[in-house]
Formats: C-alpha cells, structure tokens, sequence
C-alpha cells in the first residue's frame, strides 16, 4: 500500500553539506559559505544560526529543504547569490540588488574609504560629495552615513538600476543623501566648483575583455561594466565632470581595473589634476586612482 506518512526531516547538517557539494562542482567560489547563506535566506536568519543549528542536528520539515534545493540549483547555474537573496552587503550596510544593477563589490569598499576619508578631511562644516554613477547607491549611501555632517548627491541614468537604488536610499533613510536621474555627464551643474569630493565607480572593462566570471558575464547590466575599446571612455568623463564640479584642493577618487592605473593618472595629470596617484585593494591589486583640483 502507498504510503500517507509526510516526507522524513533533514538535518540542517547534511543539507548545507550537499548543497556546497553541489555548488562546488559547479564551480562556486566560496561554496560552503554560499550554501549557509541561502541556508539562512530560506530559515529568516543570520548564517551563524544555520552554522549552530547544524552544530546542534538540528532538522528541517520538507518545504524547508526543497526551497533550499530550488535556490542551490540556481545558484550552481551561477545565478548571483545576492540576486537569490534579495541583498549585498557593502561596509555596514545591506543593500537590495537584483537584475539591472550591478551588484557591490568588496573591493569597492576600499574605494569608499578613500573617499570616506577625504570628505572627513574637507575644511568645511558641511563639505559636499558627488557620486557618479551611483549604481545600487552603495558607495554614496556610505558617505552619508560614515559623515552624517557632509551632504551626498547621486547620479544615475539607467532606469532599472535607478528602481533598485530609490529603494536603497529610502531601506537607509539618510537624510543627508540625495538622488537624482541624471547623466553622470550632465550632474548637478548647480554644485560647479563646490564639491569637496568626486567618486565614480565607472564601467571600466574594455569591450572585447569578455568577464570570465558567468555572474558578471551574465547577469551584471553591460552598461555598468564595459568602457568603450579601452575601457575608459567613461573614465575620461568623469574626469572632466569632476573638474567642473570640485572646487581647488577637492579630490576626485576613480575606481578601475588592476592594470588601468597608469592610464588613469596621465588622464587626470592631462586634464589637470594634481597629484595623480594609484591605491591598492586588500589584495594589492591596483584599484583607485585619485587626484586633487588645483
């Protein structure tokens, strides 16, 4: 006779095992980490619950283990994890990210705090920061927070990313922050020569230098990597932008690629930028170039 008896539970354990199992087959980078974080996606908590309840042998009913199922079998397809949850985390921040924008970057939190670091240093009781194409609003929202005293504009042009940045801006609730649908080109001509700090997380990847990674091939929107044949076309007008904008002895901070720095530093030095100088990420990798507005 068929059996009535509802599916047996699964411990938390084994089911975290096969899942990083699955996703390291399929190549996942961090496969065990990602497998506790859909894990707690699915349980509504912290991973470090996951990675207790697993401790413990804790167990899941079914409808638990095949919603965990469902999402490891999107993220082994190479589906971005944060696209799976809903959210990437940037510095202190956790930010909604789905299709159309691109999803923050660990590496760009260094770039943050360059600029961190100059708004903080500006000689003015409320100094002004510009973001260039904002994206998700990760690096502006940073700034706003990180220096409740200065005051944050946001530009961004791409309609589906700008959807998924207004609803940053208004999870983090920084009144010190503004957005506006603009082209980084064309920002906030009302601001010239009053900026203390310009940033700019440009698409900077040549257009024939196809990403390896299928997240960012795939899923991140080609207007927020690729830069033209050499991959800073846009760069180059952030420059200029952020020449208008920033008054003498502001700073512009680009981020780029590891072997773009040079490229970037005859840039500014060309259009007149003091000081051109390259910074390295935690991994040592080349990874923002800066200068200061004579």
């Amino acid at each position: 006779m068929p059996s009535d008896s509802a599916p047996a539970p699964a411990r938390v354990s084994e089911l975290v095992r096969d899942a990083a199992e699955r996703l390291a087959r399929a190549g996942v980078a961090d496969p065990q980490v990602d497998a506790e974080l859909l894990a707690a996606h699915v349980a509504g908590v912290p991973r470090g619950a996951v990675q207790a309840a697993a401790i413990r042998g804790d167990e899941w009913d079914a409808a638990s283990a095949a919603a965990l199922d469902a999402l490891v079998e999107r993220r082994a397809a190479r589906e971005p994890l944060q696209h799976l949850t809903g959210l990437a985390p940037f510095r202190h921040l956790e930010l909604a990210v789905g299709p159309g924008v691109f999803v923050p970057r660990p590496e760009t939190e260094m770039v943050a705090q360059l600029a961190i670091d100059a708004l903080r240093a500006a000689a003015s009781p409320s100094p002004v920061a510009v973001d260039l194409g904002t994206g998700s609003g990760a690096i502006a929202l940073a700034l706003a927070t990180e220096v409740p005293h200065g005051r944050v504009y946001a530009a961004e042009n791409s309609v589906d990313a700008f959807a998924w940045t207004t609803q940053n801006f208004a999870r983090i609730g920084a009144g010190n922050a503004h957005l506006t649908f603009i082209d980084l080109a064309d920002a906030f001509p009302d601001l010239d020569g009053t900026v203390s700090v310009v940033v700019s997380n440009p698409p900077y990847v040549p257009d024939a230098a196809i990403p390896r990674d299928p997240e960012v091939r795939l899923f991140d929107p080609p207007a927020a990597l690729y830069g033209g044949a050499d991959g800073l076309d846009v760069v180059r007008v952030v420059s200029r932008v952020a020449l208008r904008l920033a008054h003498p002895g502001g700073t512009v901070v680009i981020e780029h690629g590891e072997w773009q720095g040079e490229q970037i530093r005859a840039i500014l030095a060309a259009d007149g930028w003091r000081a051109p100088a390259t910074h390295p990420d935690l991994t040592m990798r080349d990874r923002a170039t800066t200068g200061i507005r004579p």
